[in-house]
């Protein structure tokens, strides 16, 4: 570490405590060159991979629009602000579990609609409808079918919490 006063790179720390919250370090420095002492800080710098779409563009990954595409499909429907919130952790901390660079959007658009089966039944066929591209009738009947087969439930629990 160089000390911001006179640029000499020989510091000596001399006291190091950890925040109340425990995600920072604060580290007193003292510079062996000029005898000055400074403070710093050390946080954990957390990178979540980029999203690769379908025509090949990245970008970076963003919670809002996983927020913007869970708000859409339950517009109007009977599901907490709670329990949405828990889906979006679950959608990133999977997408950040992964430990890869790069995501592809179809494996992020398949998470959201796992997600979406636990909440809400008519929330996911809107989100699929969409993100599937139904054509016709039949695309609505066929995904209506696997729904009503699914083993999700009315009255659902995401981590100790009722989804309707």
């Amino acid at each position: 570490m160089k000390c911001p006063f006179c640029k000499g790179d020989n510091t000596q720390v001399v006291d190091t405590r950890e925040s109340e919250e425990g995600d920072s370090i604060r580290r007193r420095r003292r510079c062996q060159t000029c005898d000055k002492r400074f403070t710093t800080y050390e946080t954990v710098e957390l990178r979540m991979p980029q999203v690769v779409k379908q025509n090949g563009m990245r970008s970076e990954f963003d919670a809002a629009k996983l927020r913007t595409s869970f708000s859409r499909a339950l517009h109007k429907r009977p599901v907490s602000t709670e329990l949405v919130d828990a889906a979006i952790d679950h959608v990133t901390q999977k997408v950040f579990a992964l430990g890869e660079r790069e995501v592809g959007s179809r494996l992020i658009g398949e998470m959201v609609m796992k997600e979406l089966l636990k909440l809400d039944k008519v929330a996911y066929i809107r989100f699929a409808s969409v993100y599937k591209s139904f054509q016709d009738v039949g695309d609505f009947a066929e995904a209506v079918e696997a729904v009503s087969q699914s083993p999700a439930r009315k009255g659902a629990e995401i981590d100790g919490k009722r989804a309707v």
